[in-house]
């Protein structure tokens, strides 16, 4: 079974988008820290991960740098509401699909899992 990987501290950011991504059919696993999503066994099963940038102890972007590390190629969007334009160009110059500026809309958090999950399975 494959996932969509929602990762971030605030519980009620993985309530809503966990809930409006099972209401258009697909399958989530949340996690509220970046430790806790890299020692999970279903890192290997995400299409996508839906990461936040700020977290308390593991940072977005250090998950991110262990994912590439570990060859783990797993199509990284970023959420955040605290961001910067060093911040973004990092993200999408270690390989990041998207960045999504807190608080975004269902359209296009969904247009980006789409591109995501394409990505993941070689659609460019």
């Amino acid at each position: 079974m494959s996932f969509v990987c929602i990762v971030d501290d605030d519980a009620s950011v993985r309530s809503g988008v966990g809930n409006l991504l099972k209401a258009v059919g697909y399958t989530t696993v949340t996690f509220s820290s970046g430790e806790e999503f890299l020692a999970s066994t279903v890192v290997d099963d995400a299409l996508c991960v839906l990461l936040d940038v700020r977290m308390q102890g593991m940072q977005g972007l250090e998950v991110q740098r262990q994912l590439n590390a570990q060859g783990r190629h797993i199509p990284v969007v970023f959420m955040s509401a605290h961001d910067d334009d060093d911040t973004v160009a990092r993200a999408l110059r270690h390989g990041a699909v998207g960045f999504l500026r807190k608080p975004f809309e269902e359209e296009v958090l969904l247009d980006s899992i789409e591109l995501a999950i394409g990505r993941k399975h070689g659609a460019h």
